[in-house]
């Protein structure tokens, strides 16, 4: 089957099962920084990634930290994500290709935030957005509301190519960090104060994992009127 008549039957799939985001990426050169055995990925080198967007209503509850609704959401968004990658997997394998779905969100060592593989930079190669200040992925429509999971794959794709539209002058995360660990300059992140402030939230309770949603509801996109 063709390149282009493969991607456009995989992404109908995919936003006919209700993903809002599809994307595919070509990983070739970055695939042995993953976290998996190099002959499990020996002739992948296309990823298919999927975004969800996240309910408004519940991120609109949330201020300077986040809540049990907001916690329980993500947990549900990330399981529908899973289902949709195995689904999407299932049928590249139908159509004799072989296809790896990675989970959403599985963290391999909490301490240095490692997983098998960054999703966030799978969805930058594959055009769903661009790294924000917010040291997360945003999109255009979406800003930073939305989830992503990925499958690896050889079924012969059309790829996307990465946006760099980049976060222009807003500068609402910033100003709504809890500990100021978001900068003007993205690579002056601070990756530390964030993650010893989502280990408080959870030494708290306030929430049984490691997430804020702070910098999240108010990085709107173009939906940030409405």
């Amino acid at each position: 089957m063709d390149k282009e008549i493969n991607y456009r039957l995989l992404k109908n799939f995919c936003l006919d099962s209700g993903m809002d985001l599809f994307g595919v990426a070509d990983i070739s050169k970055i695939k042995n920084t993953f976290e998996f055995d190099a002959n499990t990925l020996k002739k992948l080198n296309l990823a298919v990634c999927l975004g969800l967007g996240l309910s408004r209503s519940v991120l609109y509850g949330i201020s300077d930290k986040p809540t049990r609704l907001y916690s329980h959401h993500y947990r549900t968004v990330n399981d529908f994500l899973d289902q949709m990658a195995l689904k999407a997997a299932i049928l590249i394998q139908r159509k004799g290709f072989t296809a790896l779905p990675v989970p959403a969100s599985q963290i391999l060592d909490w301490q240095s935030q490692k997983a098998h593989l960054s999703h966030k930079k799978l969805g930058q190669l594959a055009g769903l957005g661009w790294i924000g200040r917010n040291n997360l992925l945003v999109n255009k429509r979406l800003g930073s509301q939305f989830r992503i999971v990925s499958i690896l794959t050889d079924m012969p794709l059309k790829k996307d190519k990465p946006v760099d539209d980049g976060c222009q002058n807003c500068m609402l995360c910033i100003r709504a960090c809890p500990v100021k660990a978001i900068k003007k300059d993205r690579k002056d992140f601070n990756h530390i104060k964030c993650f010893e402030k989502l280990k408080e939230f959870a030494r708290q309770h306030v929430v049984e994992q490691y997430i804020c949603g702070v910098c999240v509801n108010v990085c709107r996109g173009e939906l940030k009127n409405g």
